[in-house]
């Protein structure tokens, strides 16, 4: 594999946290909207799961990343600080919008679920406290969507340049000049 392609791992992990990520604001916008009952309950229920796994994920890709050089932007300037900067905002994203969500159900009088196995209270039942972490959360969902719009914006872009930036993460190599 070539220096300036990321590493199976890289990319196994890239990908699938971009999937879970992807189900999991579709699940969020969608759960609100249901009735109150089991089908809303287990939509709850595997959102705050996903959240987690989320967390889960990001700290393995980030130990995965500790010990490895960074590869080369192949871009300059402007655009390669714009690349860096949402990069490294959609790792704020990655660790924010999941632990809001979690703090926000930790001040509730439910258990938080780890796909069905408890997960230790950090708070206690707490309106006040409840509705500022789901603010925070909402405010960091909405934040990493935009982020998101960009990350993907920029991908297509350099797809249609076809300047080797984005076969760098994908596994296939293609969409090179």
């Amino acid at each position: 594999m070539s220096a300036q392609r990321y590493s199976a791992p890289a990319m196994v992990l890239h990908w699938v946290q971009a999937a879970i990520v992807i189900w999991l604001l579709w699940l969020g916008w969608t759960m609100i909207d249901l009735p109150k009952g089991a089908e809303r309950s287990a939509a709850y229920g595997l959102h705050k799961s996903l959240g987690l796994l989320t967390l889960l994920l990001l700290a393995v890709r980030l130990l995965w990343r500790a010990g490895r050089p960074a590869l080369a932007p192949l871009s300059t300037g402007t655009e390669a600080r714009l690349a860096t900067a949402v990069h490294h905002l959609l790792y704020v994203f990655l660790l924010f919008a999941p632990l809001a969500g979690f703090l926000a159900s930790s001040f509730t009088q439910y258990p938080v679920k780890f796909f069905g196995l408890e997960m230790p209270r950090l708070g206690w039942p707490d309106e006040g406290l409840n509705a500022t972490f789901k603010l925070l959360h909402v405010v960091f969902v909405w934040g990493g969507a935009a982020l998101i719009g960009l990350h993907v914006a920029g991908a297509i872009k350099h797809a249609l340049l076809r300047d080797g930036t984005l076969s760098r993460m994908l596994p296939w190599g293609v969409l090179q000049k």
